[in-house]
């Protein structure tokens, strides 16, 4: 299921992070950094969905 899950966060890095955690700090951070950037969006959804 994670892989999954990465192959979705790389697609839309926010979406990657909602099915992982929902709809906590985490995912509303994503989405700050996706706006900001792709890269650190994409790297942040990576990371959160390794460390779970």
């Amino acid at each position: 299921m994670d892989l999954l899950r990465i192959v979705i966060a790389i697609v839309l890095p926010p979406l990657g992070v909602f099915l992982q955690v929902g709809f906590k700090g985490a995912f509303w951070l994503n989405i700050v950094l996706t706006l900001l950037g792709y890269v650190p969006g994409l790297v942040h959804a990576i990371w959160i969905i390794a460390k779970r």
